[in-house]
């Protein structure tokens, strides 16, 4: 009930991306409480498990504090966690709220324990904005890590997989002229080929886990008025990348086959896998457990060690009006967390 307690503070004390302070605030004293070391750096709060030593693995469990804005369609308050049988309504409480102190009560078990590998959990900051000062501005100060559980809502399914994420800002370049002569080079015209081809175009490496890859485009501007024909169509691509390709890789194959220019915002939010055979994946498999594959972004992109998605809740509910997270769900995420990592996993 502790962490159920901590998880209405956090629903209640508004965390939008780069705004965590308040709530970063709240994680720390509640692990000073419970007797823990936290340390933290900006609005990332993380702590060791005792009895750290630099020749064994390093587990890290990371959940992340903000929240995107709420939507539209709210009956609840979102700031206000209202409990309706098993549900915790609120702001964050399956994304992801439900994992963060669900890996945090798993992690203040544990801690005590003999454990043939090193335990660290991280809080952090900036993940729905994929931002500078969350899990990249920690990683040089945690230990190295073997591998890490990430607590984003998967039904507490472990997803193997994820998709990277390029977004692509295009131009086609024409020529102006007036549009009741026939003149000029129209650029909307241009660049509608080079559209067609990014719908119809097919990645010949397709994934099992992720499917395809997966290009969208979801923007287009051109022409400032209905008499001149544009001399310039600018257009923004989501390009959702499986994990058997990098984004550079992705990024070279479109550029050899549309024309015009094509700047990709980044490369950094990869896609990311951890081996079916790795240890975990096979105790989790003993366990009754089916990974998959996921198509939604976490900062498992910005982790460069093996990495799994696991935690209570379900995705479909996360950036939805009257978000919430089931108790019942909490209470079987801290047991099975538990489960996983007391056991010497042979890292």
């Amino acid at each position: 009930m502790e962490v159920i307690e901590l998880l209405r503070k956090l629903i209640a004390t508004p965390s939008f991306s780069r705004e965590e302070r308040a709530a970063a605030d709240i994680v720390w004293q509640f692990m000073q409480a419970q007797g823990l070391a936290p340390r933290r750096l900006g609005n990332n709060v993380w702590c060791i498990a005792p009895h750290y030593r630099e020749d064994r693995p390093t587990v890290l469990l990371n959940a992340h504090l903000d929240t995107v804005r709420p939507a539209t369609g709210w009956q609840h308050d979102p700031f206000q966690p209202t409990l309706e049988g098993d549900s915790l309504y609120g702001l964050g409480a399956n994304d992801c709220g439900g994992g963060l102190v669900s890996l945090l009560e798993a992690f203040r078990r544990l801690a005590p324990r003999p454990r043939p590998y090193n335990l660290v959990y991280a809080a952090t900051a900036e993940e729905e904005v994929s931002g500078p000062g969350g899990i990249e501005s920690l990683l040089p100060h945690l230990p190295p890590v073997s591998v890490a559980i990430v607590g984003e809502p998967t039904g507490l399914q472990p997803a193997i997989a994820e998709r990277g994420l390029m977004v692509l800002d295009c131009t086609a370049t024409g020529r102006s002229g007036h549009a009741a002569r026939d003149e000029g080079d129209n650029a909307i015209y241009r660049a509608l080929p080079v559209i067609d081809w990014f719908r119809t175009f097919r990645f010949p490496k397709v994934s099992p886990l992720l499917g395809p890859v997966k290009m969208s485009v979801t923007v287009i501007q051109a022409g400032t008025t209905h008499n001149q024909v544009p001399d310039r169509c600018t257009f923004t691509v989501d390009v959702r990348v499986n994990e058997l390709y990098t984004n550079e890789e992705v990024l070279d194959i479109i550029k050899t086959h549309v024309t015009g220019d094509v700047k990709a915002r980044s490369t950094r939010l990869r896609s990311s896998r951890i081996d079916p055979g790795h240890p975990l994946v096979r105790r989790l498999l003993a366990m009754g457990k089916q990974p998959y594959g996921s198509p939604t972004l976490s900062d498992q992109a910005l982790m460069p060690f093996p990495s799994l998605k696991l935690g209570p809740g379900d995705s479909a509910r996360s950036h939805a009006a009257d978000e919430y997270i089931r108790l019942s769900e909490i209470s079987e995420a801290v047991n099975l967390y538990v489960k996983l990592l007391d056991t010497d996993l042979s890292l």
